[in-house]
């Protein structure tokens, strides 16, 4: 991994970026929120990789590790806040819902001067509320460590259609279906079952960042049925996967 650089102040800003593209790790003092207006983003720390698309922004605490990807033409807004900002108690990268005022909010914020003034002051202020009743959404890939756990999970990511069972993979792996499902558990904080169903969604965003064909998503992520994989990505997501998110103006 390249040197981790340190920023002490976490910039506010609007940058695009190209697909592939990213920015390398750093950490800053501040708390800082990441947003794509277009596009997925993807946020990987050591604990692994937060995913989001145009109605979910990413939460990352202050010290916290962190580098960035872009999937599809990607326009990302930062929204730097004093390590005294953190209404949600937030300690660790968290996927948020963006309502449409929220959104807007952070838009105008990252648009306009970063000097002082009392109408930015007032403009931070309602993002901040907004921000406090923004609900966390699980969007999150944990990394294993252990292993033969981070060998199953390699199996996983190379093809998320991969349907082989616990016992099936274990046997590859070299570990118990009992020893794999303890791993999962004890190290991601969730079943296989649901790990993989995070993998898929994780992939799947990337494929429609890329504008690939829903139909083709639902078979290369794994899903039986192109209707058995809409209804998963608008129960975890809030929408169906062939809803484009209005592209902001300029």
């Amino acid at each position: 991994m390249p040197e981790i650089r340190h920023q002490p102040v976490a910039p506010t800003r609007e940058q695009r970026l190209e697909p592939g593209a990213g920015i390398d790790p750093h950490r800053h003092d501040d708390h800082q929120i990441a947003y794509a207006a277009c596009g997925a983003l993807a946020i990987t720390t050591h604990a692994g990789t937060w995913v989001a698309p145009a109605t979910r922004a990413i939460w990352i605490p202050a010290g916290s590790m962190h580098m960035h990807q872009a999937h599809g033409e990607l326009e990302l807004h930062l929204v730097g806040l004093p390590a005294m900002d953190n209404p949600l108690g937030l300690d660790e990268p968290t996927v948020l819902s963006v309502s449409p005022l929220f959104r807007e909010l952070i838009l105008a914020y990252t648009r306009t001067s970063t000097e002082d003034s009392p109408e930015r002051e007032r403009l931070r202020a309602v993002l901040l509320d907004q921000l406090k009743a923004s609900p966390q959404q699980p969007v999150h890939l944990p990394a294993p460590t252990d292993p033969r756990l981070a060998a199953l999970c390699a199996i996983l990511s190379a093809d998320p259609a991969e349907n082989r069972t616990l016992t099936a993979l274990g046997k590859e792996v070299g570990a118990s279906d009992r020893t794999l499902a303890r791993l999962f558990r004890n190290e991601l904080g969730m079943t296989f079952p649901q790990w993989r169903t995070q993998l898929r969604l994780y992939r799947a965003l990337v494929l429609l960042a890329e504008n690939t064909p829903v139909t083709v998503v639902a078979h290369t992520c794994g899903w039986s049925s192109t209707s058995a994989f809409i209804d998963v990505f608008r129960r975890a997501f809030g929408h169906t996967p062939g809803a484009r998110q209005p592209r902001p103006p300029g």
